[in-house]
């Protein structure tokens, strides 16, 4: 139970100052200051002492808080990529529309994750379940929930936190998983970056598909290159996408449904190479800085995903394509503040500078709208 303390304001109505205070209670000016900033509760005849010398009681100096309220349990719809829930496990959480949905919170290198609360029980069949929040205000946040794979995602983040005050939940997924949250309500906004292999155009045919009615509007995010990332140096003199079918290389790949690995098994087809020849073929990374990482570590030479997370990690990087990564936004979350300003950052210089200079973007067509 926490102390609340008044020496402060009680000190100051009687007209004496902190090293006065001090002097009479023989104890240090620091001590006195501590004690009002509340770093430090004095013990009983300290506190006794300074009653005596304010002419008050010790109550009207200290106080107990009263107990903080229980945390409270909300229900909850959660989604990840890999469907991999627990107990205990933090999440971020995010009204999309009616619905409250959940986002595991995944911890940085040095850091624990940014989380609104922790699942209380496993979740069911349909992915709902108890969550345990830290904070009651949390559930009504201003914020937007996307789902994708672009890492320059962080980026948009910190420009919509800073001048907009609006939390940028990201939840990790494949484009086509992004697509098919957002179709079931479930997300604001999908990133996609998925090639039409009959026409060769990115995204729109597959958001037409998906949504026949005209459900989303689609704004282009940038312009980036996919392709090869090897270890720095690189040792195993990978140059082309047929070295992956050589018996020393080891890739990590992608889960389905993205377009990185989409972009492999083309090159693949391409080259006359079987997927069953690569090794690794199977092991699956969540996301372009995951599999990026895997490489830096040593557990793969080789995996497809962009340049930002190569030079993130300071790997190697041969392009093999070069792809637009759109936003697809529902169409019933258009015109709320929250997707206005997102739309509005898109058009902001500062950030198209930050995607140009720290993924090495091309920004000359963000915030073109696509679809409407």
């Amino acid at each position: 139970m926490e102390t609340r303390t008044r020496l402060q304001e009680v000190r100051k109505k009687r007209a004496i100052g902190a090293a006065r205070l001090a002097e009479l209670a023989q104890v240090s000016r620091q001590t006195i200051y501590a004690i009002e900033a509340g770093d430090y509760v004095p013990n009983t005849a300290l506190a006794l002492q300074l009653a005596r010398i304010l002419e008050v009681k010790v109550e009207d100096l200290f106080e107990l808080e009263p107990d903080a309220p229980p945390p409270r349990t909300v229900d909850v719809e959660l989604i990840a990529s890999d469907g991999a829930h627990r107990p205990g496990q933090p999440v971020q959480l995010c009204k999309v529309g009616r619905r409250l949905v959940g986002v595991s919170a995944a911890p940085q290198p040095a850091t624990l994750p940014l989380a609104d609360g922790v699942i209380a029980q496993a979740p069911g069949k349909n992915a709902q379940t108890k969550i345990r929040v830290f904070q009651n205000d949390a559930v009504e946040a201003n914020r937007l929930l996307i789902a994708g794979c672009d890492p320059g995602m962080s980026l948009l983040a910190q420009h919509l936190s800073r001048f907009d005050n609006i939390d940028l939940v990201i939840a990790p997924s494949s484009s086509r998983q992004a697509l098919d949250w957002l179709r079931r309500g479930l997300v604001h906004v999908a990133g996609a970056h998925l090639r039409d292999r009959a026409s060769g155009e990115f995204n729109i045919p597959a958001v037409r598909r998906m949504f026949p009615k005209g459900g989303a509007k689609m704004v282009t995010f940038a312009i980036w290159e996919q392709g090869l990332v090897m270890a720095a140096g690189n040792p195993k003199r990978i140059r082309r996408i047929a070295d992956l079918g050589r018996r020393d290389v080891r890739i990590v790949n992608r889960e389905v449904g993205a377009g990185s690995r989409e972009l492999l098994d083309a090159e693949l087809a391409a080259a006359g190479i079987p997927a069953g020849q690569v090794a690794g073929y199977e092991r699956i990374a969540q996301g372009h800085l995951a599999a990026a990482a895997a490489v830096s570590s040593g557990q793969a030479d080789c995996c497809i995903a962009t340049r930002a997370a190569a030079q993130a990690f300071g790997l190697e990087f041969v392009p093999l394509s070069s792809e637009r990564y759109d936003l697809v936004i529902a169409r019933a979350f258009v015109k709320t503040p929250a997707v206005k300003a997102l739309l509005d950052a898109l058009n902001r210089a500062s950030l198209k500078k930050n995607l140009e200079m720290l993924a090495g973007y091309d920004t000359s067509h963000t915030g073109q709208v696509l679809l409407s």
